[in-house]
């Protein structure tokens, strides 16, 4: 089995995320059922209110309008012909824009560890995130190291410590103020001696001005590569899905300074715009690899294009 590929049928998991999106999908899927109720046919009264449901769940007015243009070719070709019918052409469309992450397999050489630098704003989750990574790998049987290399952020390493202790993983930590570079140097060193499988590595949640955001992230990625070939080999941003358009400024400043290779998208359940994952897909173009839904170490998962779809229609219980 690849990894994480329990998730694919792993009922309980699917429900989870489904409550953890009650928010969007009350919103989303109630109103749709609310603007298709009593019509008949499609016309351009509907696909404006559609659009504008589009938007309202923060699927941005580039996505929405693209959605919308989908529906009206299916539509012009009779393929749709009723209201009814709107809903799997949607579900179908959204779940084409939204860009695929592989999460099955990690590539790594025989004992040598896969480096993964996290990077994100102070406030969006990033410290919790980690540790629902790291609870994840742990349970698919990978030895984990963390590197707390947020040194800027008081008491950051001293949080990150009280996960690893919880999760029963090692972590390398220095005392707040120091070289955030050093952390990274050091844990990868212990990582390769070890023979850890999956070395973390937190950094500092500010955002300076550009130059320095760069100046500080390339120093940690020339460290790690020099102790470990090719690391860090996954540089992913945490992004808050309540944030909205800042989400998506973020992720471009972040991006520009070190190529991130994929997003966690955390806060899912504090929103009912969860529109946004088709947004940040559609304008990034950046692969969202995990999605969180809640406080839990088991409320985060590797993103599934189909099964957040599922979770997004899903129609609020009673």
């Amino acid at each position: 089995m690849g990894l994480f590929g329990f998730f694919r049928k792993n009922k309980s998991a699917d429900d989870g995320l489904k409550k953890g999106m009650s928010k969007t999908s009350g919103t989303f899927a109630g109103g749709l059922a609310s603007l298709f109720l009593g019509r008949k046919t499609i016309d351009a009264n509907l696909l404006e209110e559609l659009e504008e449901l589009l938007i309202t769940a923060d699927t941005g007015p580039a996505a929405a309008d693209e959605i919308i243009n989908a529906v009206k070719a299916e539509a012009s070709r009779s393929v749709l012909k009723d209201p009814e019918k709107l809903i799997p052409a949607i579900k179908a469309k959204i779940a084409q824009m939204i860009t695929p992450a592989n999460t099955d397999e990690v590539q790594k050489s025989e004992g040598t560890p896969y480096v993964i630098l996290v990077a994100g704003v102070n406030g969006v989750g990033k410290t919790t995130s980690i540790a629902k990574l790291a609870n994840l790998y742990k349970e698919d049987g990978k030895s984990v190291m963390l590197a707390a290399g947020d040194t800027f952020r008081a008491a950051a390493a001293e949080q990150l410590s009280v996960w690893a202790e919880r999760l029963g993983v090692q972590i390398v930590r220095q005392p707040d103020g120091s070289d955030p570079a050093a952390v990274i140097h050091d844990a990868a060193v212990s990582a390769k001696s070890k023979k850890i499988d999956i070395l973390i590595a937190d950094t500092a949640g500010r955002l300076h001005t550009k130059t320095n955001l760069m100046r500080e992230l390339v120093k940690i990625e020339k460290v790690a590569s020099r102790e470990i070939e090719g690391a860090p080999h996954e540089k992913l941003l945490v992004l808050d899905a309540t944030s909205g358009q800042n989400a998506i400024n973020q992720a471009k400043t972040f991006h520009e300074a070190i190529g991130i290779t994929g997003i966690i998208l955390t806060k899912l359940d504090g929103t009912a715009k969860g529109g946004v994952v088709v947004h940040i897909a559609d304008e990034l173009k950046i692969p969202i690899k995990y999605i969180g839904f809640g406080e839990g170490l088991e409320d985060m998962r590797p993103f599934e294009a189909e099964a957040f779809v599922d979770a997004l229609f899903a129609m609020p219980q009673k």
